[in-house]
């Protein structure tokens, strides 16, 4: 999917202004290897299929849970010399970068840092450490077996209390808190439902995040980056059933309530920045006829996904067990697709 390059080149700018408050610079990647430049700062990634870069596990056969080991994600993969390594899957739930990899290489860093799940026990790369997990919820549920927001930072906590997260490390840290709201996928919370019960339900959500955001920054991180939810109702799963044609404004009009509830609690929070995705994203797919963004021109499909399941219960990558027989399709020109 080409989602995260385009839409966040709207807020790049603005989030470099907020990480250079203390001197971070923004250096090119390392010309070979893996990190070989330090960066000023240490970068740690919660949340989730937003930020996950490997956390979930390669499976055979490839499940709805481990497709992103296989093709067509990483299609577009480049590798850090800047040679194209065609089809090569990384655990991101994209074809090439996701949000953390650009954040990571404003930070000076080469990438995002790597998955904790996929690092020998007792050790931290210089870099930092990814704990976001695709299919993450804030809220902790019995339904979910990936580790929500509070257990990814236990284990952070964890780790930081056993040295293997120096307080070297901890002193010159970020962190972003990235997730793309898992907590409203199917419980008929948003575009359903009394108001009441809404607002109940998407305040517990915000309340959780801004909790768990307070222990980081009392174990001691430095600066720490949440995104507001982007316009979920302009994603191909809410436009799908009118050919990705029109956004779902109950979709859009839930992701705005979390947003205002959002940055109510953020609000007195000191070295909190939240970063602006709805904003990025509507003013590319949900705008007036001439009222985009600039950016948006590039997109000839903004509403439908690149690669798109032929069942509308399956998933990109999706093959038939026992035939082998492709279940999805892939676009021919990525570049034109903003999903």
């Amino acid at each position: 999917m080409k989602l995260l390059p385009a839409a966040l080149g709207l807020v790049l700018i603005l989030l470099l202004l907020v990480l250079n408050l203390n001197g971070v610079e923004a250096r090119p990647a390392p010309t070979g290897g893996h990190q070989k430049k330090a960066s000023s700062y240490t970068f740690f990634v919660f949340g989730d299929d937003f930020a996950d870069n490997g956390n979930l596990p390669p499976t055979n056969p490839v499940t709805e849970m481990s497709r992103q080991w296989a093709y067509p994600y990483g299609s577009n993969y480049v590798d850090a010399d800047g040679f194209p390594r065609p089809n090569t899957p990384s655990g991101r739930f994209s074809n090439y970068k996701i949000q953390s990899d650009f954040i990571a290489k404003m930070l000076g860093l080469e990438e995002a840092p790597p998955a904790h799940a996929r690092t020998a026990e007792k050790t931290c790369d210089p870099s930092g450490m990814t704990f976001a997990t695709g299919g993450a919820c804030v809220l902790d549920s019995t339904s979910h077996e990936v580790p929500a927001l509070a257990k990814q930072i236990y284990t952070f906590k964890k780790m930081l209390k056993d040295g293997t997260i120096t307080e070297n490390q901890l002193s010159r840290s970020v962190a972003l808190v990235a997730y793309s709201g898992n907590d409203y996928a199917g419980t008929g919370v948003i575009g359903l439902g009394s108001p009441n019960d809404i607002n109940a339900y998407i305040g517990k959500v915000t309340k959780e995040i801004a909790a768990n955001v307070d222990q980081l920054l009392e174990l001691g991180v430095t600066k720490v980056l949440v995104n507001n939810l982007h316009p979920i109702g302009c994603t191909p799963s809410h436009t799908r059933t009118n050919n990705y044609t029109t956004c779902d404004i109950f979709g859009n009009l839930g992701a705005s309530i979390h947003n205002d509830n959002l940055k109510q609690v953020m609000t007195s929070k000191k070295n909190v920045y939240i970063i602006d995705v709805y904003t990025a994203f509507a003013n590319i797919v949900d705008h007036a006829a001439g009222k985009g963004s600039e950016l948006s021109k590039q997109f000839k499909r903004k509403l439908s996904p690149c690669c798109e399941s032929l069942n509308s219960k399956g998933y990109c990558g999706q093959q038939n067990e026992s035939s082998g027989e492709l279940l999805y399709t892939v676009c021919d020109k990525s570049s034109k697709f903003f999903y």
